[in-house]
């Protein structure tokens, strides 16, 4: 133990909590906590666990968590537009070259012609909600390839099992699903993959975010939560993000302690944790052009209060932005 642990240690730490997700994505946050990173800055940090993103910031509405971490929804905007949440600092993003979320026809939509992402116009999509990261998906194609959302069926079937349910029985031409996911369904011969979103319409998929209030009022705790995350997203992005002259990954250095960190902390066995390790930003930096697209979007979608000003969701001063 550094000098440095020793010295926060002997002092009273500082409570804080964070809502995750049990997700590659927060991975970050689970090294944090796993190697002392939070405890180093005098902080005693608890994870609390959620299934679906909407949960987190209503948390830190209520007062149960004190920082989210975890995809960005229609929903969270809507808290936004109430000043209920800010964002501070990037979570992952879908990237170019880092498989996270694939686009998968049925068998019998490929036959028929779904051969691309932009086939994908007049299609019946599954998704989980209206208001989803996969909804924003959608609409993120359409915008590349000049159509809307309305030229699209989505399906919204409440989570993940019911949409592979969905593509496996027929009942819809494609589905947009997490990158472990999508793997089984072309292995199990269920499907046929048309790309990835990180390669077509790369875009800000998480975020750190807590309370106005908490910015406010305990600027000093927020500080020492952001600079113990930023240790670990430098130390997450050195050990999974490297690549080759390829464009194949590499394992950096830390790589095996790390996985076996967010494998125990999403219960999933390092081999499929490896499969689907989404990009983050060593800095933490956002993609802020893509937020505000975001809540464009959600404002055209009729998701989202139209007076809403789309910087007004952010505050990164101490991501250094």
């Amino acid at each position: 133990m550094s000098a440095g642990t020793s010295a926060a240690l002997a002092q009273p730490l500082d409570k804080a909590t964070v809502g995750v997700l049990a997700l590659s994505s927060s991975g970050p946050i689970f090294i944090a906590k796993a190697k002392g990173y939070f405890a180093k800055e005098g902080l005693d940090v608890e994870l609390k666990m959620f299934t679906s993103a909407q949960q987190v910031p209503v948390a830190v509405t209520s007062g149960d968590a004190d920082f989210g971490v975890t995809g960005l929804t229609a929903g969270f905007y809507n808290l936004a537009s109430k000043g209920a949440v800010t964002i501070i600092a990037a979570q992952s993003r879908d990237e170019p070259g880092f498989p996270l979320s694939a686009y998968l026809a049925t068998n019998a939509a490929f036959e028929a012609g779904l051969k691309a992402p932009a086939d994908l116009k007049g299609k019946r999509i599954a998704i989980t909600t209206v208001g989803s990261t996969f909804h924003y998906m959608i609409g993120l194609l359409a915008q590349k390839h000049g159509f809307t959302v309305k030229d699209v069926t989505m399906v919204p079937l409440q989570d993940v099992p019911k949409m592979v349910a969905a593509f496996k029985g027929g009942q819809v031409d494609a589905i947009i699903a997490p990158s472990t996911v999508s793997r089984q369904l072309v292995a199990d011969g269920a499907g046929k993959m048309l790309g990835w979103v990180g390669d077509e319409t790369p875009w800000q998929l998480g975020a750190l975010f807590t309370a106005p209030k908490t910015m406010k009022d305990r600027r000093p705790l927020v500080e020492k939560f952001v600079r113990a995350y930023k240790t670990a997203l430098a130390e997450y992005h050195a050990a999974f993000n490297g690549k080759d002259a390829t464009g194949a990954l590499v394992k950096g250095p830390g790589y095996d302690e790390l996985l076996a960190i967010i494998a125990d902390a999403t219960k999933q066995k390092p081999d499929i944790v490896a499969a689907g390790l989404p990009y983050v930003d060593p800095q933490a930096r956002l993609l802020v052009d893509d937020v505000v697209n975001q809540v464009k979007f959600w404002q055209s979608e009729g998701q989202v209060d139209k007076a809403l000003d789309p910087k007004s969701v952010m505050d990164l001063s101490l991501a250094g932005q």
